[in-house]
């Protein structure tokens, strides 16, 4: 994106934090496996404001300051450590090319931050993500604290970002639905060409092989979390990520996997048969779960809440689980006792965009508060499913082993909702037709 964008956002951010504020944020430690490293990834609220990113950096927006009112603390220029571990932006990059009014090494975090934080009322820190950095924030204060009768007061509060940051992510920019409307498109190549491979005597793992190629190939930076590649019975496990299995004749695949890109991810579900055709059995429970997502989908609109979704989904599905005998009716006795979550264990929708389970309040008001109304710019995801173990005994035995989710990324609009990953198949004949992509 344009540093203008991220530019946008901090005056939207220091405007919602006020000028007697300063944020702070601070970036996640790499990761190594053994001695070698893996590959980094920021995080998502220092890329939002910043676009920065690389490991060991510092945000600090302060909103009122004459100067230094966007601050980076970043590593330093180092040819030696460049040649093993790639190049550095340095202190000068983050002045040239990111837009910081002031950037010193990382190492003087502990020496500036008490001055940047002085005499301001809040400070916006997420305690109890980062403890180091909590230390860092808290050793400020107290060293204020010892020097306020020479006119340095501390911060009198801390408040947590998801206040301001998170509810400012939440609604997403035309940047943003671009950004995701790619991460779609690539992400519905790769479950039809999940379907075109997925044949029996293919392992799990091919598939999940095939999947993340496409991403790669496409421009992707990979996949947005663990690719879920599970069938028959595996299919049944809603986090199932071993994809170890081989393919069965006769079995349904459930397929849970979303391309990243550009720090933005999608998230899509679609399951299918590996024979090409859905058995009846097979068929009855698809159409089932199909229905209840069409009808989630056509209810998304501005003013309405994901209690109301999930609540509705809850209604269709246990209604459809009498139908098919794994429950004994009245439906509405299976959802007041909670019978349903035998078949039907998760919640219908959470956010998505930087991360797959994105940031922003569920619930709006004081205490527990009340279920938020959707928004124009929001995206959400729309998932039912349907899970019968192949062990559950009181199941229909021709209903046993069969695990079903369809998933797709729904961004609410002024009039209604725009399905963004629509170019995934997912009714009966197109299924059908993307296996027969395959030979089959």
């Amino acid at each position: 994106m344009d540093m203008a964008v991220f530019a946008r956002r901090r005056a939207a951010l220091m405007k919602a934090i006020g000028p007697n504020a300063a944020l702070v944020l601070h970036s996640p430690p790499g990761s190594q496996r053994g001695s070698v490293h893996v590959r980094y990834r920021q995080s998502s609220d220092i890329y939002y404001l910043t676009g920065f990113t690389e490991p060991d950096t510092t945000v600090v927006l302060r909103p009122g300051a004459d100067k230094e009112r966007f601050v980076l603390f970043v590593r330093p220029k180092d040819k030696e450590r460049e040649v093993w571990d790639g190049r550095r932006e340095g202190v000068e990059g983050a002045l040239a090319s990111y837009g910081a009014d002031a950037a010193y090494p990382a190492a003087e975090l502990d020496k500036k931050l008490p001055e940047l934080l002085a005499n301001l009322e809040d400070v916006h820190h997420a305690l109890g993500v980062d403890a180091r950095f909590d230390r860092a924030v808290i050793a400020a204060i107290v060293h204020l604290r010892a020097t306020e009768r020479r006119g340095q007061r501390p911060p009198v509060r801390i408040i947590d970002p998801r206040l301001t940051l998170h509810e400012l992510r939440l609604v997403k920019s035309p940047e943003e639905i671009a950004t995701l409307r790619r991460a779609a498109a690539i992400t519905a190549e790769a479950h039809r060409a999940a379907m075109a491979a997925g044949r029996p005597g293919v392992p799990e793992y091919e598939l999940e092989a095939v999947i993340e190629y496409t991403f790669r190939r496409r421009g992707g930076a990979g996949p947005g979390y663990s690719t879920i590649v599970g069938s028959a019975d595996n299919a049944t496990i809603l986090h199932y990520i071993e994809n170890a299995r081989t393919l069965g004749d006769g079995e349904l695949v459930v397929v849970d996997a979303g391309c990243e890109i550009d720090f933005y991810t999608a998230d899509v579900t679609r399951t299918f048969p590996t024979s090409g055709t859905f058995s009846p059995a097979q068929r009855r429970c698809y159409e089932l779960v199909l229905a209840t997502q069409e009808e989630a989908i056509r209810m998304t609109r501005p003013g309405v809440t994901l209690d109301q979704i999930h609540e509705r989904c809850v209604e269709r599905l246990a209604a459809g689980m009498v139908d098919l005998g794994l429950l004994s009716g009245p439906a509405a006795a299976r959802i007041e006792d909670g019978g349903y979550k035998a078949y039907y264990m998760h919640r219908t929708s959470h956010w998505l965009g930087m991360d797959v389970h994105d940031v922003g309040a569920y619930m709006q008001g004081a205490g527990a508060g009340s279920p938020r109304p959707l928004q124009p710019g929001m995206v959400i995801t729309i998932e039912p499913g349907l899970y019968i173990a192949a062990d559950a005994e009181s199941a229909p035995a021709e209903l046993r082993g069969i695990g079903i989710r369809l998933e797709d990324d729904v961004l609410v609009t002024h009039d209604g909702c725009e399905v963004l990953t629509a170019a995934a198949p997912k009714q009966v004949a197109d299924v059908e037709a993307a296996c027969r992509e395959g030979g089959r």
